[in-house]
């Protein structure tokens, strides 16, 4: 009991919040009347906004997810198949049939984050290239890719 008569408890309350795919940073949840309360003290709201973590292969524009993928330069000329694995663990296999330039990029539709008005619909994922060099040519290269390039 406190000095003034009156009695005071703590009280522990776990809040429990459904995060939604598609969430953009800065979606705030209130729970309204949930703060610290006391004798004639209205009890305030709790607000969380909602931060994003950082992911190690994706970036987050808007709904649509950015990759860069790493090729080498064979790669980029000749084409290849891409491999990615998506946030829900599936592995998609990217045809990239076009010659990859450093401007280039390939959209993907439907690939990226859910809407958070219709989750059932996603934006894009947007892929991009960082194209790997060789560091040195032999002379006998050099003259077969020159043959070759300049025809």
């Amino acid at each position: 009991m406190s000095q003034d008569g009156q009695t005071s408890t703590i009280r522990d309350k776990i809040l429990t919040i459904d995060v939604q795919p598609g969430w953009k940073r800065g979606t705030r949840i209130t729970f309204e009347k949930e703060g610290d309360q006391g004798p004639n003290i209205i009890p305030a709201d709790i607000t969380f906004v909602v931060q994003e973590k950082i992911h190690p292969r994706f970036k987050r524009i808007d709904n649509n997810l950015l990759y860069v993928a790493t090729i080498p330069l064979a790669k980029a000329l000749a084409g290849c198949t891409l491999d990615v694995w998506t946030l829900d663990g599936r592995l998609l296999n990217i045809p990239i049939n076009d010659i990859v330039d450093p401007k280039y990029y390939k959209t993907v539709p439907g690939e990226g984050m859910p809407l958070a008005q219709d989750p059932q619909r996603k934006g894009d994922l947007c892929i991009y290239f960082d194209i790997l060099f060789p560091k040195r040519l032999s002379p006998e290269v050099k003259t077969l890719l020159k043959s070759i390039l300049q025809s």
